[in-house]
This record gives structure tokens, C-alpha cells and sequence, in this order.
């Protein structure tokens, strides 16, 4: 369970003095943006945040390197394979009709923010087909038993506007505290049909070599691993959801969104109540590194030799990328700054670089713009293109993309080699 994976994590951060939830445990997460903190004391309940906050720690846990992480990522969702069922699970160790909202560890992270949020929530539904989907929405908490859901429209709009234009309720199961590979299949974006629950599954199979065990719940699969599973209902009615701080770190807007009703509280013996800080660098890592298969599979479909992406944490790991390639021909790296923007269309600044770049080093990406980039030949804009909702520099989503050619001329080369030992 995830007390036990937190125990594994050299470098964590334990609080054990008593810590509110509103406002306080974000100065801690501020303060160790890049380390694990496990509090012991909200309002008597554990909680954990900046769990997944790098690459290392998520490639680690899931046996993998941090270069390989992305090739992992991509055959999960290009190959999801079955979840097993089975009769019983921890979480079903606690339960109770009898519960307040109010009184959990759900923080309020800024002052601005509309209430107190589920951020590391996954909903999980089932169509009249059958089809299950599994997604993250944020929830603000409004009263005991009540939240307003931020529904974008994809998957699980979807199936509530299905049922809402009928006067009928969506039956949902809520999971708060699940390992890294239900969140990153939680926040891939893949056709309707495919089931995130089934890409969770093959990445349990290409880290640990078994599916992941789920637990049939009034009819909705659930998987064991996790610390909270509520029942609830999402309604066709619509409530103020907002403002709340978003990856970028600024504040969203206020909108109408559904009001789902809360039900049934599941918990496991001692459970951590995951804190997902928005703006935060788990925030990045869970939302970004889903993008990355994306944007490397389109950019090999026209440069053959594609060593690397990465979408930047400067970046918020939505608006940023760098792509390392081998240039075959002139022009290679014009055609995969398009290919980047094609694979990732909320992305607005891509900068491409030669293999001899380490892309996860800011400097060297630098480095290569500064010795190999001339904005006169080399820099691509595209303006007035359909951009991120979440820039707040866009106007009604469009924006101005830009993408810089920091690789070498195929002739004459020699000249941009950098002196080596």
C-alpha cells in the first residue's frame, strides 16, 4: 500500500507534528517541491504529496530507467492487456455510510481557491456498453457530502451528458491513493473504447510482471491497491466549481459544472490520503509524461531516428518540449518541430537538438541553441494557432507556437562539435 511504498524512498520528508490542511501543507510542499512528504497528523488522518515529484523516483518504482520511462508509457497504451477480478480487497476493511467530508484530510492549497479539492481523485464509470473509463478530475468540496466535478469534455463528460439529458445520474466509484502506474494510465488520452484501467494493467505487466487486481463494486471494477474508494453519483445538476490553481500555477476561472453526491466511504487500515499539489511538480510529472509517448510517435513518422522527449518542467510539462533527433536530411528539424506541435497540440514552444544533447539538462539545451541556432533561418512560428486553454497568455485558446532548429548542418558540422577529452 502506499505507506509501504513511501517507507521505500530514501529521501523522505516525515512531519510528525499535527499540520492544518488549509494552506499549511502546501508551505511543506513548496518547501520539498521535489522530495516525498508523508505528514502523520492532519486532522488525526496520514497524508502523502510530492510522492511522484521526479522522473527518477517513477521510473525507479516501476523498474525502469528514466530515459526507457517514455517507451514503457508507449506500449502500455498502444498494447493494454486485461485486469484481473478478484473476491475481496483491503480498502474493504473499513466502510461506512457515516462520514463527513468536512472532517477529511482534503486541503484548501491557495488562498484564492474556491474550497477544499480532491486533486489526486480518479473517477472511475461504466457506459451501458460496458466500456470502463478511468480519468482524473478535481473536485471542490462544498459541504459534507456534496463536490462540484470539473468536467472537461472527453470520456466521462461524455457518459454524465449521456445520462444527464435523460434526468438520470452517472454511478461513479471515486480512488484517492493509488500507485504511479493507475495514475499515469489515469491520465493518458486515448480513443474512447480503450479502457485506462486495462492500460494500468500492462504496465503492471512490463514493471512487476502481473495485471493489477480489481474488485467488482456494485458493478464497477475498482482497483485493491487503493487507499480511499468512495460511491457517488454525479447529477445533472450544475453548481459553481472554481477558481482553483491550475498547472501553470495560475488561477482557473469559475464555471458551472456537475454536483456529485458522495454515498459510501471504503478506506484501508491506517490509509495516506494522497495530496496532489497543484501547480506542484507531481502535478507535472502524472499530467506531462503521458504526452510524451504522443508527441515521440509523431515525430517518427517523419524523422526515422528519434532519441528522446521531453516536455520541461519550466514549461509546467504542457507548453515546453525538447526532441533529440538524427538528422538524415535538411529541413529534418523544421518537419519535427510541426510533427511536435501535431502530437501535442496544447504544446507551444519545441526545440529540437542533435543526439549529442542531453535533454534533461537545461543547460545543454541552451548550450545548443546558443552555438547552433540562427533565429533568422532556424526559428519556426506559427501564429494564431489553437493552443492550451490553460496559457493564460492565449486569447480565447489561440496562441502564437514557435519552435527552434538547434541541430547542426548535415555539411560542414565539424565546426559546431564541442571539444572532448
Amino acid at each position: 500500500m502506499l505507506g509501504e511504498i513511501l517507507q521505500t524512498f530514501s529521501d523522505l520528508i516525515v512531519i510528525e507534528k499535527p499540520v492544518r490542511k488549509e494552506l499549511e501543507i502546501t508551505r511543506y510542499l513548496l518547501k520539498y517541491r521535489d522530495r516525498p512528504v508523508l505528514f502523520e497528523n492532519v486532522d488525526g488522518w496520514k497524508v502523502a504529496g510530492n510522492i511522484w515529484s521526479t522522473r527518477e523516483r517513477i521510473a525507479g518504482f516501476l523498474n525502469t530507467s528514466r530515459e526507457k520511462l517514455i517507451h514503457l508509457i508507449a506500449e502500455a497504451m498502444e498494447n493494454p492487456s486485461p485486469y484481473r477480478t478478484v473476491e475481496d480487497a483491503p480498502f474493504r476493511k473499513n466502510s461506512t455510510k457515516d462520514f463527513s467530508l468536512l472532517e477529511l484530510p482534503i486541503p484548501k492549497y491557495y488562498p484564492g481557491d474556491g474550497g477544499p479539492y480532491f486533486t489526486s481523485a480518479m473517477v472511475i464509470a461504466k457506459d451501458d456498453n460496458g466500456f470502463v473509463n478511468m480519468s482524473f478530475h478535481r473536485m471542490m468540496v462544498r459541504d459534507e457530502k456534496t463536490v462540484a466535478i470539473r468536467l472537461v469534455p472527453r470520456h466521462l463528460y461524455a457518459m454524465w451528458k449521456e445520462k444527464a439529458d435523460r434526468g438520470e445520474e452517472l454511478d461513479i466509484r471515486i480512488v484517492v491513493g493509488n500507485p504511479v502506474h493507475l495514475l499515469l494510465a489515469g491520465a493518458t488520452s486515448v480513443a474512447y473504447g480503450v479502457s485506462e484501467l486495462e492500460i494500468a494493467s500492462k504496465l503492471s505487466e512490463l514493471a512487476f510482471g502481473r495485471p493489477i487486481d480489481v474488485l467488482e463494486l456494485g458493478g464497477i471494477p475498482v482497483p485493491v491497491e487503493s487507499e480511499f474508494v468512495f460511491e457517488a453519483r454525479i447529477t445533472p445538476e450544475l453548481v459553481d466549481e472554481g477558481p482553483f490553481v491550475d498547472i501553470t500555477g495560475t488561477y482557473d476561472k469559475v464555471r458551472k459544472q456537475p454536483l456529485v453526491v458522495f454515498e459510501k466511504m471504503y478506506h484501508v487500515d491506517e490509509p495516506v490520503f494522497h495530496a496532489l499539489l497543484s501547480g506542484g511538480y507531481e502535478h507535472y510529472m502524472l499530467m506531462g509524461l503521458p504526452k510524451e509517448p504522443q508527441i515521440y510517435a509523431s515525430v517518427k513518422r517523419v524523422v526515422p531516428k528519434v532519441h528522446g522527449v521531453r516536455l520541461t518542467e519550466g514549461g509546467a510539462m504542457w507548453l515546453h518540449a525538447i526532441v533529440s533527433i538524427t538528422k538524415q536530411h535538411d529541413g529534418d528539424g523544421k518537419n519535427a518541430i510541426l510533427a511536435a506541435f501535431a502530437g501535442h497540440p496544447s504544446l507551444k514552444h519545441v526545440v529540437v537538438v542533435d543526439e549529442d544533447i542531453d535533454i534533461y539538462d537545461d543547460r545543454e539545451v541552451e548550450w545548443a541553441i546558443a552555438t547552433r541556432f540562427q533565429a533568422d533561418k532556424d526559428l519556426v512560428v506559427i501564429p494564431n494557432a489553437r493552443g492550451s486553454s490553460l496559457d493564460p497568455s492565449a486569447e480565447k485558446s489561440l496562441t502564437a507556437k514557435w519552435g527552434i532548429d538547434a541541430t547542426k548542418p548535415l555539411k560542414g558540422g565539424e565546426k559546431f562539435e564541442r571539444a572532448r577529452l
